[in-house]
């Protein structure tokens, strides 16, 4: 059986949980991998059969996506030349990370296209919105990588084909500790802003994980590093607490280690407000825009305890669901 595995690169989190979801994918048939986008920092100690910068969204520096730069970013005519000149017939089966590419060309050629993902937990009208829906925000959720069925990954299983997150090994076999610092990712955020914000918040220091930085440097009790996989989980594993976007991965990750966690949810990105919503349900603090009046929440947020919640190890349940299901519904 050839199984394509089709892997959005956009931000890290699906390159992550890929790690884990490639050795369980390779039990069931001879795989290849697809990474499209361009924006990940996190490389995959796998050989990669193809490549492409496919339809990337890119973060502003003021919390928000830059609709220029995407649009710039993004060919309409290469994107449906890749779709039409994919090879997707060589496949039995795609197995989908919120990949248009490969969605698409599945779609065009009538090759089985099974989600595996956390946006397709979306699919599910059980997983929570905001109070105000985005109709645009839902139209991409369902069409930006069309498939014909899928299971999710959530903070929670809100329906039947709904899995917990995939939580890194690299993560898993960790010691968690608690050396007193908060670790800091918010990419959509300049460095500057964040120590400017931070330097209001005299009792606690801080770890800034940032883009826009290729130096650490230091100011007080602010230290502010580039981008570093492996930096950012030691910092992470021995934080007194978390502050990041609504993503998926990071926030699961930081309450599997059950630490304290706050997020602020990228403006104009309607995901990450849906997972904004769901960890409020859990009693997640959330901010809804970095300025100076959220420094006060920060610091009530500094004094509040983690929450304990369990996150059990699922990536192969999830992967023999996606089995089962293309078993039951293609053959």
């Amino acid at each position: 059986m050839k199984i394509l595995y089709a892997i959005q690169g956009t931000g890290n989190g699906h390159i992550s949980r890929a790690h884990d979801v490639i050795p369980e994918i390779q039990k069931f048939g001879k795989l290849d991998l697809f990474v499209s986008g361009a924006q990940s920092d996190i490389k995959l100690p796998y050989p990669v059969k193809y490549t492409s910068q496919g339809l990337s969204f890119f973060p502003n520096r003021k919390g928000g996506i830059d609709f220029i730069k995407t649009a710039k970013e993004n060919s309409t005519r290469r994107i449906l030349k890749e779709i039409n000149d994919f090879p997707i017939e060589s496949y039995d089966l795609v197995i989908n990370d919120f990949e248009p590419i490969s969605a698409w060309a599945c779609k065009r050629k009538n090759i089985p296209c099974i989600a595996l993902s956390h946006q397709s937990a979306f699919l599910s009208k059980k997983s929570p919105r905001p109070k105000v829906k985005d109709p645009f925000g839902e139209w991409i959720l369902k069409n930006y990588a069309p498939v014909n069925s899928y299971v999710g990954f959530h903070f929670a299983g809100y329906d039947k084909n709904i899995f917990s997150p995939v939580v890194r090994a690299v993560v898993r076999e960790s010691i968690p500790e608690n050396h007193g610092h908060i670790s800091v990712y918010l990419p959509a955020y300049d460095d500057k802003k964040l120590v400017k914000l931070f330097m209001h918040l005299p009792g606690a220091r801080f770890h800034i994980f940032s883009k826009h930085v290729a130096t650490p440097y230091h100011i007080g009790r602010i230290s502010v590093f580039p981008i570093d996989n492996l930096g950012f989980v030691e910092s992470v594993v021995s934080s007194a607490g978390v502050i990041c976007g609504a993503g998926f991965e990071t926030p699961a990750e930081v309450l599997y280690l059950k630490k304290k966690l706050l997020v602020i949810p990228m403006k104009n990105q309607y995901e990450q407000q849906c997972n904004a919503a769901a960890l409020k349900q859990l009693g997640v603090p959330v901010i809804k825009k970095l300025k100076n009046k959220s420094v006060e929440k920060i610091k009530q947020w500094l004094d509040e305890p983690p929450l304990n919640i369990e996150i059990p190890d699922i990536t192969e349940k999830a992967v023999i669901r996606v089995m089962t299901k293309f078993k039951s519904d293609f053959n």
